[in-house]
């Protein structure tokens, strides 16, 4: 069942996008959309009616629908956004690419890499873009270490550290983000895994060959840790809590070096949120350090100059819009390969690498369960 309000204005040649979602996924998947050029709205589909009438209405998308079904069903879109639970990414990634549409998905891919390859599959089939929300990334002082280590190798990098860890910051104690079935993990797949592209991305892209990991449930199934603040959210959870609070994980490359990875939505220990990538290379080191947000100071780069160790803290400011980065990105791919040639114009864009992540993640899980060390498939 869908809803006409008001038509936006839109040029004939923009990319029609249809956006799932109403939280805040969806919302700033939504308002990315709407500010940049080259790209029009034009359906939104969410199970709040109030919600979805405010949105459309403020917004201006002229049409809107309850079952995300009915919006994949339009065959005049180009692009379909989803920005809803993790379980349901794979069902509508996979039902948009059949009909012919790129997809960006918030991430992760999916609950598992099962469901992941999936995904990737359809796409590749389908050669469309399919794209992740691995927005940090864009950050600008991640940007800004990508482009050093471009120009000022630090050397062999045989261990890095990658952690995004809260004081009390369950988002949600009795929401789907505790529910295994509804999220695939808990702060592993949903703050681990954004630190973890970082350094994958910073790296260069190393295979993960295998992974050990821990995971533990101390103060979420009690009901502490919540991020409302303030002392115990609940006695118990009304749904079940299933999924870990704290996570951490040692991974291997295929090139021999490693990285410690380490996740927490509620732990004894740092104060607000914490995020921190550290690459220890043979002839320098780089950090990434972001505390409850901060946009500036958050780069140290470690060297010798003449014998001596140097710490150098290079005044990198930070502005707000990553998700705006990336979902500009995400259509600068589309238009590069509606002009390219070739069998398979989107190669290389089919989510590849967002299938990586959910393997390490997958086997993180599975490494934690079985109290041993397992192989990351390829």
């Amino acid at each position: 069942m869908s809803t006409s309000t008001a038509p936006t204005s839109s040029d004939a040649s923009d990319l029609r996008v249809g956006v799932i979602g109403l939280g805040f996924a969806g919302t700033t998947h939504l308002d990315a959309f709407t500010a940049l050029p080259g790209a029009t709205v034009v359906a939104l589909s969410g199970q709040e009616p109030a919600r979805l009438a405010e949105l459309a209405e403020s917004r201006g998308v002229p049409e809107t629908y309850a079952d995300w079904e009915d919006l994949v069903a339009r065959d005049d879109l180009d692009i379909v956004s989803i920005g809803v639970p993790n379980a349901l990414h794979h069902p509508i990634a996979v039902a948009a690419l059949r009909s012919g549409k790129h997809v960006f998905c918030e991430k992760p891919l999916a609950t598992t890499a099962d469901l992941a390859a999936e995904m990737v599959e359809a796409a590749t089939a389908a050669d469309r873009v399919l794209e992740v929300a691995y927005n940090h990334r864009r950050r600008a002082d991640v940007a800004y270490l990508a482009r050093y280590l471009a120009e000022e190798p630090i050397g062999r990098v045989y261990h890095s550290r990658a952690s995004w860890l809260r004081r009390q910051g369950v988002p949600g104690i009795d929401s789907w983000f505790t529910n295994k079935a509804a999220a695939g993990g808990g702060p592993l797949i949903d703050l681990g895994s954004h630190v973890l592209d970082i350094a994958l991305s910073l790296l260069g892209e190393p295979r993960v060959t295998h992974v050990s990991a821990v995971a533990y449930n101390e103060l979420g199934r009690a009901g502490r840790g919540g991020s409302s603040g303030g002392g115990p959210v609940s006695s118990r959870s009304t749904h079940a809590f299933d999924v870990e609070d704290f996570a951490s994980a040692l991974l291997r490359f295929e090139d021999g070096g490693s990285l410690h990875l380490e996740a927490s939505w509620a732990s004894y220990s740092k104060a607000h949120e914490d995020i921190s990538v550290e690459l220890l290379g043979s002839e320098g080191g780089v950090r990434l350090h972001v505390d409850n947000y901060n946009t500036e100071g958050t780069v140290t780069i470690y060297r010798d100059v003449a014998g001596a160790p140097t710490i150098e803290r290079p005044a990198v400011q930070v502005p707000a819009g990553h998700h705006q980065s990336v979902i500009a990105e995400f259509l600068d791919t589309i238009r590069a390969g509606e002009t390219a040639g070739g069998e398979l114009r989107f190669a290389g864009h089919h989510g590849e690498y967002a299938l990586h992540r959910s393997r390490v993640i997958d086997a993180a899980y599975a490494s934690a369960a079985a109290g041993h060390e397992l192989e990351v498939p390829a």
